[in-house]
């Protein structure tokens, strides 16, 4: 993802790249961007930044924000990196407190529209409506529920003013007994290179109602974390996300 957002960024005349590092070939940057070697020693390629991307792992995204931190006038930061515990969200908190800072599970223009629908629907349709989600992915992800998925639980759960851990069912085997009223199911499917399909069902007695997002190409997240980027540069310090970028 990172290498998309950089030759993304490369053709377009509104971005000046400064640096990048690569956690997954030994700090190598892609061809096109200047190599940042070292998160810690990065001061002054940080400093003249306007917005970072980070799309790495939790514990790269630490090592950035404690590079960030020491910054008079920090720059943004764009995290597009999931599977962020505690610390990460404490570090990524403290962040906000000086700069602007932006966490998207899927920066994704469609998912994050799908996002808001499913908010609404569940409000709409009422608690006499079982919500189950499905998602594909390529063979190689390695987590599951994706992201993506959980985004949409918690917007399900946020509209029933619920937990979604207090609700949240990941799929079904054996006897599981009957779906109690309040669920959310999670199902995850693997296979192929499916870049990601994402499925809300809205299950009633009499009727169905069904949302769906299928992504045909990596580059629309690529597209839509330098949209971020575009928006939030010079932006008050603070939480922000897709949904302040989309106007929804």
């Amino acid at each position: 993802m990172g290498r998309t957002v950089a030759r993304l960024a490369a053709a377009d005349a509104s971005f000046q790249i400064i640096a990048g590092l690569d956690r997954s070939a030994a700090g190598q940057a892609p061809p096109e961007v200047p190599s940042l070697i070292d998160p810690a020693g990065a001061a002054a390629q940080l400093e003249a930044a306007d917005v970072v991307i980070d799309f790495s792992a939790p514990e790269f995204l630490q090592e950035l924000l404690d590079a960030v931190a020491p910054i008079a006038d920090p720059p943004a930061v764009v995290v597009g990196t999931t599977g962020l515990g505690p610390e990460e969200q404490e570090k990524l908190q403290a962040a906000s407190a000086r700069g602007a800072v932006l966490t998207a599970a899927n920066f994704s223009v469609g998912v994050n529209l799908l996002l808001v629908l499913a908010e609404r629907a569940t409000t709409a349709l009422g608690a006499e409506f079982d919500v189950e989600i499905v998602e594909t992915h390529h063979r190689r992800k390695e987590d599951a529920p994706s992201g993506t998925a959980l985004a949409l639980g918690e917007a399900v759960a946020a509209a029933r003013g619920v937990e979604l851990d207090a609700v949240r069912r990941d799929g079904r085997s054996g006897r599981p007994g009957a779906r109690r009223a309040e669920e959310i199911g999670f199902h995850a499917l693997r296979g192929g290179d499916v870049v990601g399909d994402h499925h809300v069902h809205f299950i009633g007695d009499l009727e169905r109602v069904e949302l769906v997002h299928r992504a045909s190409d990596r580059a629309l997240f690529a597209a839509g974390a330098l949209r971020a980027a575009r928006w939030i540069a010079g932006r008050e310090p603070g939480r922000y996300s897709m949904r302040d970028v989309l106007g929804l």
